[in-house]
């Protein structure tokens, strides 16, 4: 379940579940995943965006093993695995109490750090291949390769989306490679032309970033944001997509960053027009 995706008067249902008539709009019994995942694992993805309500009340249920419906008069005992997963630095959010101590130290019991994939650069080929012959399954579109100048290309970028970046991006490769050749494969001119602007954007970020790092790592992801918006035309769905982010997401993100993404959207229109 994607914590960031759910809206916070919902998660608590989406988890724990309700009965019949427990609210407005309750019109049968609804299983929580709780008890869906029982005796399996139940994958909590984006734990840091859950609300800080929602959190003790996760707490409980990690500490007691058992969940109690909205609306039920007793609670129900589960037998659940429970991993979590987000990109946020939770350290970081208990420091400013947006996240619970109690829950991160409950939670943080077999930590797995997964490397970012500018640290793992090859793996690289292997991900390319995998996301071209998945993204021609998707579309019907006959196998498209990339050259090995291509390949190596972008090995050498340095991927702040991780594999989700680089999943959208091999898809917009393939689009906007040339055709007219009658040749089905993603060159390094194609990519050169596409990894420019982002580079240049994080090159910039970097030389006139100041302050501490998270500081910097937010200036740098509101530039992205900004700039992937204006390259959109200020299509959300597509620059959700770029990002490798859900819509919600997308929004929720703009906002912890100060951007109005409605208001650079009318304010962009109104230039274009």
């Amino acid at each position: 379940m994607n914590c960031a995706a759910i809206p916070a008067e919902l998660i608590e249902s989406e988890l724990f579940g309700h009965e019949k008539g427990s609210f407005t709009g309750a019109a049968n019994r609804h299983i929580g995943k709780f008890e869906q995942a029982e005796h399996g694992t139940l994958f909590l993805d984006e734990i840091g965006d859950m609300p800080l309500p929602m959190q003790a009340k996760l707490l409980r249920v990690l500490e007691e093993g058992e969940v109690e419906r909205i609306g039920a008069t007793k609670p129900v005992k589960v037998d659940v695995r429970v991993i979590v997963a987000t990109h946020r630095n939770l350290q970081a959010l208990v420091h400013d109490g947006k996240f619970r101590q109690d829950l991160f130290h409950r939670i943080y019991v077999f930590p797995l750090l997964l490397p970012p994939l500018r640290e793992r650069r090859e793996d690289i080929p292997a991900l390319v291949e995998h996301f071209a012959a998945q993204v021609c399954a998707q579309n019907n579109w006959k196998p498209v390769t990339f050259t090995a100048d291509s390949v190596k290309a972008l090995q050498e970028y340095s991927w702040p989306g991780n594999v989700r970046e680089l999943r959208n991006m091999v898809e917009r490769l393939m689009l906007l490679a040339p055709r007219d050749s009658g040749s089905d494969e993603v060159g390094l001119e194609t990519v050169r032309a596409v990894l420019s602007p982002t580079a240049e954007l994080a090159a910039t970020s970097a030389a006139h970033g100041s302050g501490p790092l998270t500081e910097r790592v937010e200036n740098f992801e509101r530039e992205t944001i900004l700039a992937e918006l204006k390259r959109a035309s200020f299509h959300v769905t597509n620059v959700a997509k770029a990002l490798g982010l859900e819509r919600s997401h997308l929004y929720k993100k703009a906002e912890q960053l100060g951007i109005d993404v409605r208001k650079e959207r009318r304010d962009g229109e109104l230039k274009q027009d």
